[in-house]
C-alpha cells in the first residue's frame, strides 16, 4: 500500500473546505492524510472541528506581527507536523513571495471564480455584473502572483436569473466541497501514477544532448549517441521482476557505491533484480516528496558515463554560462 502524502491545511474561519478535505482523507482511496490544521485566528471555528477529529492544531494571530514573521511561524508549524504539502482553505492572508517560492508545486489554494477570470475579491458580484452565464470555482497552485498559479481543476456553477452574490456563493460552496478533495487527491496521487512518472523521466532524459528512446525488454529506455551505436543510460522500471517500486534505473560508479546507497537510504534506492549485478541502481519514484532535480542529476551522471565526448562538450559549454 502506497504511503500517503502528509498535508497541513491553513484556515481563517469556520473551515468548511477544510472539513471536506479532512473527511475525504478518511476514504480508502485517499492519497493524503491531514497532519495539521493551522489558523491565523485562534478563535477560528474550524480548529474545534479538527481537534474533535483528532487532528493536531496550531493557531497564531497575525495581529501586531510582520507578514514574514507570521508566515515563518505558520511554516514552522507545518514542517514540525511533517507536512509535505500546504493546502489553503479559506486562509485570508496574502503570503510573502519567499514563502510561496519555497513551497512551489507543494501549496494549493481554492478560489471562487473560473480563473483567470476575477482574481482577488468580490468574484461572485463581478461575474453577475459582467452578465456571465456561469460562475464557479478553481483549484490552483500557489505562486507569488495572486491567484495566478497553474489551474488544476475547475467546476462551473450556473448563474440564475435574479441571482445575488450571496445566493451564488452558497451554491458555489457546494461545488468547492466536491472539487477540492478530488483535485487534491488526483494531484498527490500522481506520485503513484506510472504514466505521470514515465512522462517526467522521459522529459528529463530526452532533454540531454544526443539522446533517443528505445524499448528494452518491454520497458522504455534511453540511449546516448547515435541510433545505431548508442548506449543505454537509463531504464524505466514499473514494478518489474517482482519489485514494488516504480523507478528509473541508472548507472552507479561501482558496486560498493550501489550497496552503500541502498543500505543508507532504502526509501530512495534499491538494487534491481535484473540490472543490479551490473552496477545499475533503482532510484525510487513513487514516494512522497520526490526531488526531481535529484532525479535529473542522476540521469545526467548516468548519461555522462556512456555519452560521446561531442555530446558532453555541449553540456559542459552550456554550464559555463
Amino acid at each position: 500500500m502506497a504511503e500517503k502524502s502528509k498535508v497541513a491545511i491553513f484556515i481563517s474561519g469556520r473551515g468548511s473546505n477544510m472539513a471536506a478535505l479532512l473527511y475525504a482523507a478518511k476514504l480508502p482511496e485517499a492519497a493524503y492524510e491531514v497532519v495539521l490544521v493551522a489558523a491565523n485566528d485562534p478563535k477560528a471555528e474550524g480548529l474545534t472541528l479538527a481537534a474533535a477529529e483528532g487532528i493536531d492544531t496550531f493557531a497564531l494571530s497575525h495581529k501586531g506581527m510582520q507578514r514574514a514573521e507570521h508566515d515563518a511561524a505558520m511554516e514552522q508549524a507545518a514542517r514540525g507536523a511533517g507536512a509535505e504539502y500546504i493546502v489553503l482553505a479559506g486562509y485570508m492572508r496574502i503570503l510573502t513571495d519567499e514563502f510561496a517560492k519555497r513551497w512551489e508545486g507543494r501549496m494549493l489554494n481554492i478560489h471562487p471564480s473560473l480563473l483567470p477570470r476575477y482574481p482577488g475579491l468580490d468574484t461572485h458580484q463581478r461575474a453577475i455584473d459582467a452578465g456571465d452565464s456561469h460562475g464557479g470555482v478553481s483549484v490552483h497552485l500557489v505562486t507569488p502572483e495572486l491567484d495566478a498559479g497553474e489551474v488544476l481543476g475547475q467546476m462551473r456553477v450556473a448563474i440564475r436569473e435574479g441571482e445575488t452574490a450571496d445566493s451564488l456563493a452558497e451554491r458555489i460552496r457546494f461545488a468547492e466541497h466536491q472539487l477540492y478533495p478530488r483535485v487534491l487527491n488526483d494531484y498527490l496521487g500522481r506520485e503513484n501514477d506510472p504514466q505521470f512518472l514515465l512522462d517526467k523521466v522521459r522529459e528529463l532524459a530526452l532533454a540531454l544532448p544526443q539522446t533517443h528512446e528505445r524499448e528494452s525488454h518491454g520497458s522504455p529506455g534511453w540511449r546516448a549517441g547515435s541510433e545505431k551505436s548508442g548506449k543505454y543510460f537509463a531504464y524505466f522500471n514499473d514494478q518489474h521482476h517482482g519489485s514494488e517500486h516504480i523507478a528509473v534505473l541508472v548507472k552507479t560508479g561501482s558496486m560498493d557505491e550501489l550497496l552503500d546507497l541502498v543500505e543508507a537510504q532504502p526509501q530512495a534506492y534499491f538494487k534491481p533484480a535484473y540490472y543490479g549485478a551490473s552496477g545499475w541502481i533503482g532510484v525510487i519514484l513513487n514516494r512522497p516528496g520526490l526531488d526531481w532535480d535529484h532525479v535529473a542529476d542522476w540521469l545526467e551522471r548516468s548519461w555522462r558515463s556512456v555519452a560521446p565526448k561531442s555530446a558532453t562538450k555541449l553540456i559542459d559549454a552550456a554550464e559555463q554560462f
